[in-house]
């Protein structure tokens, strides 16, 4: 039936993720990177994290953008490819969750974890259902954003001598980041507390919705402390090592 297919196309999208990240290795690594363990399995992870933000990005965009209704009707409208970018962000949602768990990175990654689960459950709630797809393609908005932040922090990881474009990125993050991931969320926020019932999966999302606020706007404190207000924050020991505290 339609949800055994929904859940095969989810599990090949993991796959596919699974081999690209494989075919990554062949990639020739910084020398910054190369010498430890931890920044190489974080430089290719972030590698396959920059090709998923560019095709979901992209894909979720152009999607609205074919059917702009998407905005007055987040529940019952959508492409008809909308699903099937669901299904591909899952895949690739999942695949994460894998790599950080087998390579034992649960501890330095744990809200990548928390925000994963969350966005599964929320995307696989509208993939087997066939409702609020619209809303998982606007949520998909951020993908744009996570672009140039992958942009920065793989500069940041692998000590990459471009201050000029390190810069640029830096403002180009700041305006793409209230484009793509403040103000979607800022209104999806907005037409769940009005125009959505707080029950069954409308209740389910909505919950979501509130953590997600909650991290996005944490997320953007940490990023206007270390690129614009680097004295405010002490980096602990162990600091490189995380996702998101830098």
């Amino acid at each position: 039936g339609p949800w055994l297919r929904s859940v095969g196309l989810v599990a090949g999208c993991t796959l596919l993720f699974g081999a690209l990240r494989w075919a990554l290795r062949r990639c020739p690594l910084p020398a910054h990177v190369r010498c430890d363990a931890t920044r190489t399995w974080r430089w290719r992870n972030l590698l396959v994290s920059f090709v998923h933000s560019i095709v979901a990005g992209i894909w979720a965009v152009a999607g609205v953008w074919q059917m702009p209704e998407i905005f007055s009707d987040i529940v019952d409208t959508a492409p008809p490819s909308g699903r099937l970018l669901l299904c591909f962000a899952s895949g690739y949602f999942v695949h994460d969750s894998l790599d950080i768990i087998l390579c034992r990175q649960s501890r330095a990654s744990w809200e990548y974890l928390v925000h994963h689960a969350m966005a599964v459950s929320g995307l696989f709630s509208g993939i087997l259902l066939n409702r609020f797809v619209g809303a998982g393609l606007i949520s998909l908005f951020v993908e744009v954003s996570n672009i140039f932040l992958t942009i920065r922090m793989m500069m940041r990881l692998g000590n990459l001598p471009f201050p000029t474009l390190y810069q640029v990125n830096k403002y180009a993050n700041l305006v793409v980041y209230f484009l793509f991931r403040l103000a979607p969320q800022a209104y999806l926020s907005w037409y769940f507390a009005r125009f959505v019932e707080a029950r069954g999966q409308g209740a389910f999302l909505m919950f979501n919705l509130v953590l997600l606020d909650g991290m996005i706007l944490v997320y953007f404190s940490r990023l206007l402390r270390s690129d614009f207000f680097p004295g405010t924050r002490q980096p602990g020991p162990d600091s490189e090592k995380k996702f998101l505290i830098d």
